[in-house]
């Protein structure tokens, strides 16, 4: 089952399509000049100590995103990949 959550509420290594960016002004020109634009894949690759900013793989590169950032990019997700990655962490 798919379902579209904002960036900033995927986990580490989870990967998704982007779907929406949600940004205007300055700071949507930004992030569409990053290349995050609608039907890219992504994969969140890390996140620093304090969860801001989180490391984003898309393409053949990895950038950095603010939080306010990536809460203005749904992205959609396999919303049963979670639920398999946390069980299988369980029995390990």
């Amino acid at each position: 089952m798919k379902k579209v959550i904002r960036m900033r509420e995927m986990w580490d290594n989870q990967e998704g399509i982007i779907r929406r960016v949600a940004a205007t002004g300055d700071m949507g020109r930004r992030i569409r000049e990053m290349g995050i634009v609608p039907n890219t894949l992504i994969q969140i690759q890390g996140r620093a100590p304090l969860k801001d900013p989180v490391a984003v793989k898309l393409r053949d590169f990895v950038l950095t995103l603010r939080n306010n950032e990536a809460d203005s990019i749904f992205v959609e997700v396999d919303a049963e990949e979670k639920e398999e990655t946390i069980r299988h962490q369980n029995r390990t």
